[in-house]
């Protein structure tokens, strides 16, 4: 058997990305991983319950072995097999982020050998974590550019500290991996989206958030936005709550881009509004072809696909550049140049995978 490839946990922004993008890439690859220092830099370190998921979904879609998946641990072997469809359920445990988890498994459903369905329940709504919406609006769109056709749907939505909330991701048969795609021009805008909720809670603050979106986007794009408000009467209400959230997104003849922000106690509705769509009009401002989030997760996918990539993101993040060093560790033969830019600003890159990947 292969001798494992040896990654620092510390290395870069030291969080759980580096475990979940690790694990994925082994799992995909084929090439063991042994993971120390895991998550050093954060307190309390090691493993919490939302990376444990993860790393447990897809140790089980792709039939791996851990060793060390215990909360707490700052160390962790993991041993890949063979990836197959079929039906699978995960329980992140209160809040922990749904979303965070389908981008760890993502890598691995598109090599299963049939169609997949998964069912995650935690938090669709958390912070320090992509919404469910962006999830739904533009990660999965992104991803159908590169040959992923990928269902999410959303059963019930969970805020934090209860979560509670349920998802339900398919990716019908046979996947087929992904294809390189350059995303350099965005062509023009064609429209802009708003999604506002509010569960567990008066409707009237998912209306303040989107007025307060609106009236940026109007401002600042010279677009009027199609508004969605997602509100539940009183005894009709399925959600533990309580909790808000907003997602702006610009729908481009080549790309998406999308910005989000959650409500809490305290939190003026207009303030989250506005926070999700100048996020937006930030990126957009940079001329970039994608946001700060995807500039952050979309090297895992093209460094698997069947040939080179060039990307325009609006922010190179560190944790992008943790990412792109982490991919050049586990995916024997991966390059990677950054054409123009650097940390904290829009970027250029080409992004290179081996001949085979996979």
């Amino acid at each position: 058997m292969a001798r494992p490839v040896e990654i620092d946990g510390s290395m870069g922004e030291g969080g759980g990305q580096i475990l979940r993008t690790a694990v994925a890439l082994s799992a995909v690859t084929g090439r063991p991983i042994r993971v120390f220092n895991i998550r050093a830099k954060r307190k309390p370190p090691g493993l919490r319950p939302q990376h444990l998921t993860a790393v447990r979904a897809v140790a089980e879609i792709a039939g791996g072995r851990l060793s060390g998946a215990s909360v707490g641990s700052t160390r962790l072997e993991f041993t890949p097999g063979i990836i197959r469809g079929g039906r699978y359920r995960f329980d992140v445990g209160t809040a922990g982020s749904v979303a965070l988890v389908i981008q760890a498994i993502t890598p691995v459903l598109a090599f299963a050998d049939s169609s997949v369905e998964v069912v995650v329940t935690g938090g669709t709504d958390v912070p320090m974590a992509p919404t469910i919406d962006y999830m739904r609006e533009v990660f999965r769109p992104i991803l159908y550019n590169l040959g992923l056709e990928m269902e999410i749907e959303v059963e019930r939505r969970g805020h934090y500290p209860r979560g509670g909330g349920l998802v339900r991701v398919r990716v019908p048969s046979p996947p087929g991996g992904f294809r390189p795609r350059d995303f350099l021009e965005r062509g023009g805008i064609r429209r802009v989206g708003i999604r506002s909720h509010a569960v567990r809670l008066p409707g009237s603050i998912a209306e303040r958030q989107a007025n307060s979106a609106a009236e940026l986007v109007r401002r600042r794009l010279g677009v009027e936005p199609r508004v969605e408000l997602e509100t539940y009467p009183p005894g009709r209400d399925p959600h533990l709550g309580p909790g808000t959230g907003i997602l702006v997104w610009a729908e481009f003849e080549h790309t998406v881009m999308g910005g989000d922000s959650l409500g809490r106690k305290g939190k003026p509705a207009e303030k989250v509004g506005r926070e999700a769509a100048t996020t937006l009009v930030e990126d957009v401002e940079t001329g970039a072809a994608l946001d700060r989030h995807m500039s952050d997760m979309i090297p895992v996918y093209l460094a698997l696909s069947s040939g080179p990539s060039l990307i325009y993101g609006a922010r190179l993040t560190s944790h992008a550049a943790t990412t792109l060093e982490l991919l050049r560790i586990i995916v024997d033969g991966f390059e990677y140049r950054i054409l123009e830019g650097g940390e904290g600003q829009p970027f250029k890159a080409e992004i290179r995978p081996p001949a085979s990947p996979h």
